[in-house]
């Protein structure tokens, strides 16, 4: 097959949608298949402006000049070209090839569901509404999709505006490979990158500052543990330069010298830190999928998450599950006790039932591998390329 792979521009500061677009065009072009990919262009957004203009800037190059540039390519393009973007976050662009071969890949709709009013504690703005509304029409125009987990898939079929022939769902798989590592001698490489002293070991919480990682929900957790059974074990928050209000909430507690932000952490010493862990916690109020559920897990990491779709999904029966954070302050105490029980369980596991616990969490992370989830993805696009 020829594809086409639409992916967002090199000069966004995105993550994790770069390496899904790579590991979609590295994994087609090992199957034998050929892979062009389609990007906008700085030429505005690299104008020297105040930053407050570099956005807007960046959408002249991305939905006005980048589809001018498409339309004239695709008159090079033949019938049988499959058509593939990697995020339905690119629906705007998805208009100019309604009518070719397409498949469209969703990860979450949660900046959608906060644009509709339907996440309270992340607010958007007028022009994010308008931004959103964009997305979501040109989205609505697709036809075939891949969603990476069944919670995606049922928030497809609720935004979704026109008429859906295809859907499926193809679990991610790793980006990158994670390893079983020795817990001992990935605490001493952890303690020495982070000059930190951990021969007690630790607990572990990785993600940014959006709302949804509910960084303020691990420290909640932590704190009502550590009250109720004193055992001093640090918390390392790896991930994004906590907020401000982060900070504050941390100086608040009465544990504040064992929580610790780790941020600037290379991916190599990402496995490590998993291996090295009493558990990830890992409380989130909602997901497209949940990478660090697998990452921890194939790495030899109990992972203790929400049971809540997609985190259930994706954790199975290998994971520790607690129950959402409510909303009310009234039920938020009781939560913090019982999320502080399910901590102490994981954390207090006799050598043999935590080797269980790894072993099942081993082989459960061999469903989520690069090569499973790129055979399942490869059928799909094969299905699509058919259709005459």
């Amino acid at each position: 097959m020829k594809i086409i792979l639409f992916t967002h521009p090199t000069f966004l500061a995105h993550q994790s949608m770069p390496r899904y677009a790579s590991m979609l065009q590295k994994g087609m072009e090992d199957k034998g298949h050929q892979v062009v990919i389609w990007s906008p262009k700085a030429r505005f957004y690299k104008i020297p402006l105040v930053s407050s203009l570099k956005k807007w800037m960046g959408y002249i190059d991305q939905y006005v000049l980048f589809p001018i540039e498409v339309k004239f390519k695709l008159k090079k393009c033949s019938k049988d070209t499959l058509f593939v973007f990697a995020d339905q976050a690119l629906g705007p662009w998805v208009p100019l090839v309604k009518n070719r071969k397409h498949i469209v890949h969703c990860h979450d709709f949660l900046a959608l569901k906060s644009a509709l009013g339907m996440i309270p504690e992340n607010p958007t703005s007028f022009t994010g509404k308008q931004y959103q509304n964009y997305i979501r029409k040109g989205f609505s125009k697709g036809k075939n999709f891949i969603s990476i987990s069944k919670k995606t898939e049922q928030d497809l079929q609720q935004f979704h505006q026109g008429n859906i022939e295809s859907s499926s769902v193809c679990y991610n798989g790793l980006s990158r490979p994670f390893y079983y590592l020795s817990e001992s001698q990935s605490i001493k490489l952890v303690e020495t990158k982070l000059r930190l002293s951990l021969t007690q070991g630790y607990i572990m919480h990785i993600g940014g500052n959006m709302y949804y990682k509910n960084r303020k929900g691990v420290m909640e957790i932590y704190n009502t543990w550590r009250a109720n059974y004193h055992t001093k074990i640090p918390l390392l928050l790896i991930g994004e330069k906590p907020s401000d209000e982060l900070l504050i909430q941390r100086e608040k507690s009465a544990f504040n010298n064992d929580i610790y932000f780790i941020s600037d952490v290379s991916d190599e010493y990402i496995n490590s830190a998993y291996s090295g862990a009493k558990c990830l916690l890992f409380p989130s109020l909602d997901e497209g999928f949940g990478w660090p559920i697998i990452e921890a897990m194939a790495s030899g990491c109990p992972v203790i998450t929400v049971n809540k779709a997609p985190m259930n999904e994706v954790g199975g029966t290998a994971a520790y599950y607690i129950e959402p954070m409510p909303n009310d302050k009234a039920s938020l105490g009781q939560w913090k006790k019982e999320a502080a029980t399910v901590l102490e369980k994981v954390v207090s596991l006799q050598a043999a039932d935590r080797k269980k616990a790894i072993e099942k969490s081993l082989q459960h992370s061999n469903m989520f591998s690069s090569e499973y989830s790129l055979n399942a993805i490869e059928t799909v696009y094969k299905m699509i390329h058919s259709v005459e």
